[in-house]
């Protein structure tokens, strides 16, 4: 719980002309209470991590894409995250734009609980080399819903092998494989044929993407192991974290996924539609 609401910040969408109006709305309400306030674009990541450190709340105007950089600039600093969907599904948002003045006024009442959602790390181990993450050359790249190895532009399935903690699983034949988040269990992973878990676990969903003449479906396994994808034969690879960024990968590199112990706390408001009624009114308004 915060103890008090005295800075909020606002991260945007600045493609979406209804968030950028969103944005002026949120800063007006912030200004007619006095409350200290800043706003930038979500992908901005220099102003989110000079401004977070002294911030109580983040409100994100956007979709489920602005969502997710945003939550890349506060898993190093632990500021709550509330979302106010202006995007088309809005899995990660729990609240509609009309609603933005009546919900923000129970955010300063402090009528909200905090919930914990379980994030990852990948690295890419370049030729499999397990001294790159000793030695710091395997950057940590943070994500909320996923990481995914994936194919690139030419319709040509790739060759993983998959290992969990080191035990191997399948080697598959496929477009790719997603190493979903319980968050991010109901986008690409979902997609492609993986479980719905609730959002608060703390597991990792292995699901491969379109894969050829295997019984290996999609796995559950804990927040403790290791899941580790090594290209054994592609034409081209890519890794994308989060659907936001995508690493160009080689035959011979791993990717290492592990979950991160510090969750990333989102904010419910009063009132909010429970997770499970809120997948059944998503779903519903999924295309057919």
């Amino acid at each position: 719980m915060i103890s008090q609401l005295r800075r909020i910040g606002f991260a945007y969408n600045p493609t979406s002309d209804a968030a950028i109006e969103l944005r002026e709305r949120a800063s007006g309400w912030a200004a007619m209470r006095g409350l200290d306030h800043w706003a930038t674009t979500a992908a901005d990541r220099e102003a989110l991590h000079r401004e977070l450190p002294t911030t109580d709340l983040l409100v994100v105007l956007g979709g489920d894409g602005t969502f997710l950089r945003a939550a890349r600039g506060v898993a190093d600093v632990d500021v709550p995250l509330l979302g106010i969907n202006v995007g088309k599904v809005g899995f990660l948002s729990k609240v509609e734009a009309g609603d933005l003045d009546r919900v923000l006024d129970l955010l300063q009442a402090g009528r909200y609980t905090l919930e914990h959602r379980m994030a990852i790390e990948g690295r890419i181990l370049r030729g499999g080399r397990v001294d790159d993450r000793a030695t710091g050359d395997a950057e940590p790249h943070i994500a909320l819903n996923d990481v995914v190895v994936a194919r690139g532009a030419l319709a040509r399935v790739c060759r993983l092998d998959v290992s969990i903690d080191g035990i191997h699983l399948a080697t598959y034949v496929a477009d790719g494989l997603v190493v979903a988040t319980p968050t991010g269990s109901t986008g690409y992973s979902f997609s492609a044929g993986g479980p719905i878990l609730d959002p608060t676990a703390r597991n990792l969903v292995v699901t491969p993407i379109a894969a050829y003449l295997t019984t290996i479906r999609s796995v559950v396994v804990g927040a403790e192991v290791v899941v580790r994808c090594r290209v054994a034969d592609a034409h081209e690879a890519l890794v994308s974290i989060d659907g936001r960024e995508d690493v160009p990968i080689a035959v011979g590199d791993v990717v290492e996924v592990r979950a991160l112990e510090r969750p990333i706390r989102l904010v419910q408001p009063e009132g909010s539609l429970p997770f499970w009624d809120l997948v059944r009114k998503k779903v519903e308004l999924l295309p057919s």
